[in-house]
């Protein structure tokens, strides 16, 4: 579920200076999309986008101070009155008109102001309400960096994860969460995990305990969040069941409403899952660039078995 953003929260985040309009700072921001109200300054109201954050900037005041005094008090009423409109952001540290403020203060809606310029506050604002608003769950499992690809080891409780990922961290990839993975969805439909607080950087092996891999390793051995690209599933070995031996079958898994490339790997006594998660992260970058070993290997076969029933 995507997580509630107030006006406060917004303030707070950039150090906007609060012009007017204290009571609305407990207003719910629903979605990450900005809008200035360029058309509005000028009259039209029928496609008003109120439920957004609304940016003033050096165009719309500029514009606004050539209306007459009746024009410049309908504007901003009309602009304030929507109750869903979370706040207005002045830009540029410009001063607030004045029928602005008495219209924000009749309708309670929260006026601020930043010295930020508007595209760079547009696109700061932005990725901080999607970072906020995104769909978000969290899963058991481990994630770790593996030549820059982030692989989310999932299986059941002690069959091996952990032990797995402090194996890569030996061997130089990176931890990002064990036990509980929080994942967020952006706009792009990307999955960004990252570890809880009160766990990051840990890392517990059984019989041992809860061990810093940070302290242990160095900061080089962790990172604070990744693109999950690989789900990589750790099953008991199940001597009746039929595992892919090519990889032409390419399986993949949901996680909020996005898609993953899943890897099943089945463990048993003498198999090194740290070496065989490290190919499949290789695997999947080959794939990446174009290159498809199973698919390459099928076509040989099928040439050559063609050529040998041409000589028949």
């Amino acid at each position: 579920m995507p997580k509630k953003v107030k006006v406060s929260d917004l303030v707070r985040e950039f150090h906007l200076e609060i012009i007017c309009g204290e009571e609305g700072l407990k207003r719910p921001i629903v979605t990450a999309d900005l809008y200035r109200p360029g058309l509005e300054m000028a009259g039209y109201y029928e496609f008003h986008p109120t439920d957004r954050v609304q940016i003033l900037g050096k165009t719309e005041l500029t514009f606004f101070d050539g209306l007459s005094s009746e024009e410049r008090m309908d504007r901003m009423h009309r602009l304030c009155a929507p109750e869903e409109t979370p706040c207005i952001i002045i830009s540029r540290g410009m001063d607030a008109p004045i029928e602005l403020l008495a219209a924000a203060n009749e309708h309670q809606i929260t006026v601020v102001r930043t010295a930020m310029a508007t595209t760079i506050l547009a696109s700061r604002v932005t990725n901080f309400l999607e970072n906020r608003l995104a769909p978000t769950t969290t899963i058991h499992g481990v994630l770790v960096d593996v030549y820059g690809i982030g692989m989310l080891i999932s299986g059941s409780s002690g069959i091996g994860k952990s032990e797995t990922a402090l194996e890569l961290v030996k061997r130089g990839h990176r931890l990002i969460a064990d036990d509980a993975v929080e994942i967020r969805q952006t706009a792009d439909h990307q999955l960004i995990g990252n570890a809880p607080e009160l766990i990051r950087h840990l890392l517990e092996i059984r019989g041992i305990g809860i061990i810093n891999v940070m302290t242990l390793f160095g900061a080089g051995a962790v990172r604070t969040e990744k693109k999950i690209s690989v789900v990589v599933k750790l099953e008991t070995w199940q001597q009746d069941k039929q595992y892919d031996r090519l990889g032409l079958d390419e399986e993949t898994t949901q996680i909020i409403d996005t898609n993953i490339p899943l890897v099943t790997v089945p463990v048993r006594p003498g198999r090194n899952l740290a070496v065989i998660i490290e190919v499949a992260a290789m695997n999947f970058r080959l794939k990446r660039m174009g290159y498809n070993a199973a698919l390459q290997f099928t076509n040989k076969l099928t040439e050559s078995l063609a050529e040998d029933m041409d000589d028949l």
